[in-house]
């Protein structure tokens, strides 16, 4: 059951605290990755039922609400983007909520979980953020397509490196998955996780151009035995982006290759997530499926950034008894 969280938010647990051992992958198991199956009706019966199942209301609904917040990596990927546009969003990341409505609320001091940009933006983003633990997370390796000539998608993670990234999000080959070949696929991760060094490494697997369920679970399989430290949908530049169907079927993944290894990898879905009833819902999918560890943000993440407003706007909503306009609470 979805119930307030003890504590819903703490300073500890609002930046990534990692408290289990990083992936160190394994060798490749094709026997394992050919076992690996999908039902997709099932799947999606079971998806269509996620936004009915649980209902939480009034403090408990703030709770939670504040507990997403913690939990975003708030995302900045246009072609327009500049450093001024960096650096407010920052702001937000340090100041998520209007401090007038996190004081009434008991949550003074929260911050969102990471803020996510282009290389060329990291050295921007880490100045803003400097005196905080908020981490800088980089998308790399040819972002979006991930078609760039590969010894330059390894350049890129290690310029981010140094620019001050902690974080890198990659995007893998899809034609690796569409060809089914998974020892491709499992070499290029295992490089591009290797190239990270320390930093945390999410595999972008774009599942909106994998084809099929059963795609998205074996290259989800493929890539955590390479090393992966988060998986995650998409890069939110595809047609269709994080759907409940493939979180699913990405978090069940996770679920076999911690019972199989012991190891925890996290999950971020990315792209169509704007409403807070939406992050209700994936909070409740991912504490039914896989524990109260997957609740925290070195195992949990929304990219998002349209989410954050919402969120702002329901929590003044629950205090005030009314629905604000959108202009106040910026982005930045």
């Amino acid at each position: 059951m979805l119930t307030h969280p003890s504590p819903v938010a703490t300073a500890t647990d609002q930046v990534p605290q990692v408290t289990h051992a990083r992936n160190p992958g394994m060798p490749l198991d094709l026997d394992w990755v050919a076992a690996v199956q999908a039902n997709t009706p099932a799947i999606e019966r079971r998806a269509a039922t996620l936004a009915g199942r649980r209902s939480v209301k009034k403090d408990w609904q703030a709770a939670w609400l504040l507990k997403a917040v913690t939990l975003i990596d708030l995302t900045t990927l246009s072609g327009d983007d500049t450093e001024g546009r960096v650096q407010r969003l920052c702001a937000k990341a340090r100041q998520p909520v209007r401090a007038d409505l996190l004081e009434a609320l008991g949550m003074p001091g929260i911050t969102t979980g990471a803020v996510c940009v282009y290389h060329e933006m990291v050295p921007a983003a880490v100045r803003a953020l400097e005196g905080t633990s908020i981490p800088v997370a980089a998308v790399s390796t040819g972002f979006p397509a991930g078609l760039s000539p590969f010894r330059l998608r390894i350049a890129e993670i290690g310029e981010s490196l140094r620019a001050g990234a902690r974080e890198i999000d990659i995007v893998i080959s899809r034609r690796h998955v569409l060809t089914q070949n998974w020892q491709a696929l499992y070499d290029e991760m295992a490089e591009m996780r290797s190239a990270c060094g320390e930093a945390h490494v999410k595999a972008i697997l774009a599942t909106g151009e994998l084809g099929t369920l059963r795609n998205v679970a074996r290259a989800s399989l493929v890539c955590m035995m390479a090393g992966a430290d988060f998986i995650k949908t998409s890069t939110g530049k595809e047609s269709v982006n994080a759907t409940l169907p493939v979180s699913l079927t990405m978090i069940r993944a996770i679920r076999a290759y911690q019972d199989r290894t012991g190891i925890k990898v996290g999950y971020k879905p990315a792209g169509g997530i704007s409403k807070a009833r939406d992050a209700l819902v994936y909070l409740s999918l991912m504490k039914d499926e896989l524990g109260h560890p997957w609740l925290q943000p070195d195992l949990f993440r929304f990219g998002a950034s349209s989410l954050l407003g919402d969120i702002e706007r329901q929590l003044e909503h629950h205090l005030t008894g009314r629905y604000s306009a959108g202009f106040r609470h910026p982005m930045g």
